[in-house]
């Protein structure tokens, strides 16, 4: 992208942001959504425009034939992205264009990893994509490709989390 580095505090935020995101029970209540599709994460990076994590798919994320919903990993996928972008704008935008493509199934208790990064940004506009594969075998489960913005500028969004 050729920017310059973002503050350590950009990439810390975005860590704590979608480590939190798989808590499920703490905070508020407010981020209860995100909790679903992300419980168990483990968060292996947030930086420069990547998030890298891993989770275990769960049994209550799993349809009648025990294959992750793809609803949960469209989910998991967005917050993942929201993560890459937080860890270079300091900010949680939202989708506004999303495709996703399918490929294999993830089955319960499969170990994914989603591997988002920010490829392009256009004004308040970012561009991200995220990769998601079976830990062990490699094997693509989705990618994922979205155009997110917020319609606030940056000064305006704060430090809330």
């Amino acid at each position: 992208m050729g920017d310059p580095t973002p503050p350590a505090w950009m990439a810390a935020a975005a860590r704590k942001w979608l480590e939190d995101a798989g808590a499920i029970g703490k905070g508020d209540g407010r981020r209860a959504f995100n909790a679903l599709p992300l419980s168990g994460v483990r968060v292996a990076l947030a930086e420069r425009g990547r998030a890298l994590c891993s989770l275990r798919v769960p049994a209550h994320l799993t349809d009648a034939e025990g294959n992750w919903h793809a609803g949960a990993i469209a989910a998991a996928m967005d917050d993942v992205c929201a993560a890459a972008i937080m860890s270079v704008e300091g900010i949680i935008k939202v989708s506004v264009h999303y495709d996703i493509s399918y490929f294999a199934p993830a089955k319960h208790h499969d170990e994914v990893e989603m591997d988002g990064r920010v490829v392009d940004r256009k004004g308040r506009m970012t561009a991200v994509t995220t990769e998601v594969r079976k830990k062990d075998t490699g094997e693509l489960v989705a990618i994922g490709r979205q155009w997110m913005t917020t319609s606030r500028p940056k000064g305006a969004q704060g430090s809330k989390l």
